[in-house]
């Protein structure tokens, strides 16, 4: 290995990150993730629990982790062993949770995907079974229609409160095999390649010959055959191409009997706020508050922000004595335990040929520019989560209004990464809270957009397109969620070695 002048500081830090990846790791990680003395303060250790993808692989997983039985009761119980703490509102959610829990333990929402049809008596069919029309039977009432499929939540509030928590807890107790939790990118995502799909399949139009086809309801039905609960977490409208099919896409779903549940940092009122064509999204909010029960979880508190044990320093700020030195040598020990040459690796999204160029088996050293300056969106992202367990993200900017797109990216390349559970190490030009400024704005693009748009000059301060607003939002998840990417328990959860861990889809 290449010997690095390291302060004493950062080698103590380095030898701590290294210990996980010993052998012995399986054993620490169950002892220190199920034992109470060794549990967050807060709710991240259920947190870590019920989002690590092996709790999601399947029901046996989440039933060693949960347990079985009530909802409820185990929150109880984590409470008294002090791996969660007391909170009022958490114990509310979950009992309303848990209500949708015991009615999922039997349901089926086949009846709404094959409703019962009427049965004939018509001239022709009692000619077919002989019976003289003297000897017809009165006319059989139609069957009554089925009753409303269950409603789901729109859980929303602040930052680290609780709501993934409680939304992977209720899950894990649900008793239903056609159960769905996916992050809202990877739903989206997966809906357009679908949508996709279909178009492709149709066949060629003949000159002349026009036809139309609308390939949302067929894709939300047969979303609805696959499964009878839909769990989304951080459900966040910021693309156009989405806010114009959700209304048709959630509308079939819910009236085909599933039931959803959404986490969101936003009430239902505020989705897509100041966006483009916002007038055709605003039926969609309609929908959805007649299908799910709206509850705001904020108590105040942001749970990850409390005091957890570190692993180790993971943020390390641009021109720190002995930063870039730290991140060479920790990328080195790491990749030493791979079975694999560090180079360039190709990564294949969509068609589409992604380059990252320092990799070393499941171990990635990028630079910012790399990862959000390209034209990169959530299914790279996705994608690199799939393949990489710890990332290297060096060289990241103070974020301005000026650079939201870069910043909108950052957010998303943080959402699928936390969610799928990939350790990442930082070099950054600001501490973490002064990351994203809100200072400059306009720049040559907008206003070229505003130009290809047909806006005028007062849409820049109204459309959160150009004013950032969403980012500036969004960006208070990131430092939350970054901040707990630091915890010890979160680098242990992350460890993919031995195939203890495989991503969440």
């Amino acid at each position: 290995m290449a010997t690095y002048a390291l302060c004493p500081a950062a080698r103590c830090s380095l030898n701590f990150l290294l210990k996980f990846q010993q052998g012995s790791a399986p054993c620490v990680r169950k002892t220190c993730l199920l034992s109470s003395s060794c549990a967050a303060k807060g709710y991240s250790s259920c947190r870590t629990l019920s989002s690590s993808a092996s709790c999601r692989s399947s029901d046996s997983a989440a039933a060693d982790v949960y347990g079985s039985g009530d909802a409820v009761g185990h929150f109880d119980r984590q409470v008294q062993r002090g791996s969660l703490r007391p909170d009022v509102q958490q114990r509310h959610v979950i009992q309303q949770l848990a209500t949708l829990q015991h009615t999922l333990k039997t349901y089926s929402n086949s009846i709404y995907l094959n409703p019962p049809t009427k049965k004939s008596n018509d001239a022709s069919s009692n000619k077919k079974s002989g019976i003289t029309t003297a000897e017809k039977e009165e006319p059989i009432p139609p069957p009554p229609p089925p009753p409303p499929p269950p409603k789901g939540f729109y859980i929303y509030g602040d930052v680290g409160t609780g709501k993934t928590m409680l939304m992977d807890l209720f899950y894990s107790h649900v008793e239903n095999s056609r159960k769905k939790r996916v992050h809202f990118n990877g739903f989206m995502l997966d809906i357009h390649k679908r949508i996709h799909r279909r178009k492709q399949s149709l066949p060629k139009r003949r000159l002349g010959k026009m036809f139309t086809y609308d390939p949302i309801s067929p894709v939300a039905m047969e979303i609805s055959s696959e499964t009878c609960l839909l769990c989304f977490d951080e459900f966040q409208v910021t693309d156009l191409a989405d806010a114009m099919i959700l209304k048709q896409l959630f509308e079939t779903m819910f009236k085909a009997g599933v039931a959803v549940v959404v986490t969101s940092n936003r009430p239902p009122d505020d989705l897509y706020k100041n966006g483009l064509q916002r007038d055709t999204f605003l039926p969609f909010i309609d929908v959805l508050k007649e299908y799910c029960h709206t509850i705001c979880l904020d108590s105040g508190i942001d749970y990850r922000g409390l005091d957890k044990p570190k692993a180790g320093k993971l943020y390390y700020i641009t021109g720190e004595p002995g930063a870039e030195a730290f991140l060479d040598a920790l990328f080195e020990e790491l990749t030493l335990r791979q079975k694999s040459v560090t180079g360039p690796q190709v990564l294949t999204v969509l068609g589409r040929d992604v380059t990252l160029e320092k990799t070393c088996g499941s171990i990635a050293d990028c630079t910012f520019d790399e990862l959000c300056s390209r034209p990169l969106g959530a299914s790279d992202y996705l994608e690199m989560a799939r393949l990489f367990d710890t990332v290297f993200i060096r060289h990241v900017p103070m974020l301005t209004l000026t650079l939201k797109d870069q910043a909108r990216r950052f957010t998303t390349l943080i959402d699928n990464f936390y969610d799928n559970k990939v350790r990442v190490v930082l070099l950054a030009a600001a501490p973490l809270d002064r990351l994203f400024v809100h200072t400059g704005g306009e720049d040559e693009r907008d206003r070229q957009l505003l130009d290809d748009l047909g806006l005028g000059g007062e849409a820049a301060d109204r459309l959160t397109l150009f004013t950032a607003e969403e980012e500036i939002f969004a960006f208070q998840r990131t430092i939350s969620r970054l901040r707990e990417m630091q915890t010890e328990s979160y680098w242990m959860d992350g460890d993919r070695s031995s195939g203890r861990r495989h991503m969440s889809t």
